[in-house]
Formats: structure tokens, sequence, C-alpha cells
């Protein structure tokens, strides 16, 4: 086993987008901040929390469904390319991609390793 096919790490992840999903609903003052610097419209705003609590409980299915969490992983990384090319359209600093590419390439791998069959 590794931390990258530990179910603990997928329901690590999934409360992290858990929180996010909530922090997104709200929005904090700093992620509205940086979606405002991307140029995201507000018309698109609302789907961010409806996407990623849907990938919480994708990633938390681990034990009872694991290639739906696979699946999750998957469209995570997508969701992160899109990210990245967000931060890369805005010409936004390179320290801001760091968390985004971080996210892309975690994904990635955990996508191709898949989770630990019980």
């Amino acid at each position: 086993m590794t931390a990258l096919t530990s179910p603990k790490t997928y329901v690590a992840l999934g409360a992290f987008q858990a929180g996010d999903a909530v922090a997104c609903a709200i929005p904090l003052p700093a992620i509205a901040k940086i979606l405002d610097d991307l140029g995201v419209p507000d018309t698109v705003r609302p789907v961010f929390p409806v996407v990623k609590a849907a990938a919480a409980v994708g990633l938390l299915s681990v034990t009872r469904f694991p290639a739906l969490a696979r699946l999750t992983t998957a469209m995570l990384t997508f969701y992160f390319v899109l990210a990245v090319g967000a931060h890369v359209r805005a010409r936004d600093r390179l320290v801001n991609m760091i968390p985004a590419a971080s996210f892309l390439t975690l994904y990635a791998l955990m996508t191709v390793k898949g989770p630990e069959r019980s």
C-alpha cells in the first residue's frame, strides 16, 4: 500500500473537498478574490460548491465503490487541468498556480494507481 492508493488518503481528500465546497458556497473572501483575479463570471461560481461536494462524495465512496472513487480522481484531474489553464490564461503569478498544479499532479497519479482493493 502507498499513500496514493490508501483509502485514508481518499477519505482525507474527500473531507478537504467537502470543506472547500462549504468555503466556496459562503464564499470566503480569499476564494472570491482568486475567482475575481481569474475573471470567473458570477454566473459560473454557484457551480463550484456543487462540483466540489460531488467530488467529496465520490472520494468518500472509496471503500464501497472504488471504481467511483477512481472516476472521481479522473474528473478532478480534468477539473485541475482547467484550473491551471485559467491561471495561465489570466497570466497569474506562478506561485498562485502551485496549489492547482499540485492537485492536478496528485489526482492524476491517484487515477493511474487507483485505490487499494480490500
